[in-house]
């Protein structure tokens, strides 16, 4: 998101480029915590450092801290491994809830009013337990702008900043975290209608955008450890040998294959239907809103992103092109830098590095 919670941030002044932070990230999910640091050099933007600390089941769950004390352990290990100090920090879709309005005015100062004074209509929340920010997307005629806003249960900002602040992690910057991995995804100057669709362990979370900027998510409570599960009852194997048969094989038909297939194919068909479900609510809209655009492609990320023929199974049913992500698309060119990260484990990066690309 473009605008960011500064009202419960702690610094309100960016300082000179010579004492500026570098840039930084740092997303915390059920699967773990993964930091980012990026680096400017003479031919672009590259990534400098990353680390990943994966936390034990119970630890994280529905977009709550349940176990504080490993947590912000986990958060200072991979801190320091990435040589983290100050980073931007991302707070799950679960608990936001992305709203698009339009008010009287053109100044940040004007927008924010004009918002705070509808705020029940908007979020379903009592304004005095909401903390939102908004960002304009055009300019309409009579003096109002159309917005795109973000809102949050003060408790919820409340609760990360504490969360980090025993980490003695300086916070930046909350964004929601759809809006960063558009900024990761999604090339600069890019005005297409997107569909993104992250793939994680125990959830899957899909944001439309426009612009590079969300106007609608959902987080789906199944994930990629649904897959595991999946091969894990058919061979009979542990949860560590199912992950590397699911990377093996994916969801590609072969000969002798059909049993496993099946199982695979039904946690792949719970994904997709309730993807379709919003890609129709999108394309419906586009009828009846003159502000909508057509979803034209979507856009695949997540730890579980990378199953093989899950691109082709999307997109047979979902009708627009399916890719798999890129997540350094906005990064230095490749002939001139290569990334220590591979493909597959990047593909779970992309909040985090959308993050600390809000920087650059």
């Amino acid at each position: 998101m473009s605008s960011v919670l500064t009202e419960r941030v702690r610094s309100q002044f960016a300082p000179p480029r010579y004492l500026a932070f570098p840039f930084s990230g740092i997303d915390l999910s059920a699967s773990g915590v993964k930091a980012v640091r990026l680096a400017e050099t003479a031919y672009g933007l590259v990534l400098s450092k990353y680390a990943e600390e994966r936390l034990p089941s119970g630890a994280f769950v529905d977009g709550e801290v349940t176990d504080p004390v490993v947590v912000t352990q986990k958060i200072i290990a991979a801190a320091k491994a990435a040589h983290i100090f100050a980073a931007n920090v991302a707070v799950p879709e679960s608990k936001s809830f992305i709203f698009e309005t339009s008010v009287y005015g053109s100044t940040p100062k004007e927008l924010h009013i004009g918002v705070e004074q509808h705020l029940d209509e908007l979020i379903p929340l009592p304004p005095e337990e909401a903390v939102f920010d908004v960002i304009k997307t055009k300019r309409e005629d009579r003096g109002n702008s159309r917005v795109v806003g973000v809102g949050l249960a003060r408790r919820v900002v409340d609760d990360t900043l504490a969360l980090f602040d025993d980490a003695h992690i300086d916070v930046r910057a909350l964004e929601e975290e759809t809006f960063a991995m558009a900024r990761a995804l999604l090339p600069v100057g890019d005005e297409s209608t997107a569909l993104i669709i992250d793939i994680g362990k125990t959830t899957t979370k899909v944001a439309i955008t426009q612009n590079r900027i969300p106007q609608f998510s959902k987080t789906i409570n199944i994930g990629g450890h649904s897959f595991t599960l999946a091969v894990q009852k058919y061979f009979g194997v542990t949860e560590e040998e199912a992950r590397k048969i699911k990377a093996e094989r994916g969801i590609t038909p072969t000969e002798g294959n059909e049993e496993y297939l099946a199982a695979m194919l039904s946690t792949a068909s719970a994904i997709r239907g309730e993807i379709s479900l919003c890609l129709e609510y999108w394309q419906e809209k586009t009828h009846t809103s003159s502000q909508c655009e057509p979803v034209s492609h979507a856009i695949l990320s997540g730890g579980n992103a990378s199953i093989q023929g899950l691109p082709e199974y999307f997109e047979g049913a979902l009708k627009i092109p399916v890719v798999s992500g890129d997540v350094f698309i906005n990064f230095a060119s490749r002939d001139r830098w290569i990334p220590s990260l591979s493909y597959t484990e990047s593909l779970a990066y992309a909040t985090a590095i959308g993050l600390a690309l809000y920087d650059h």
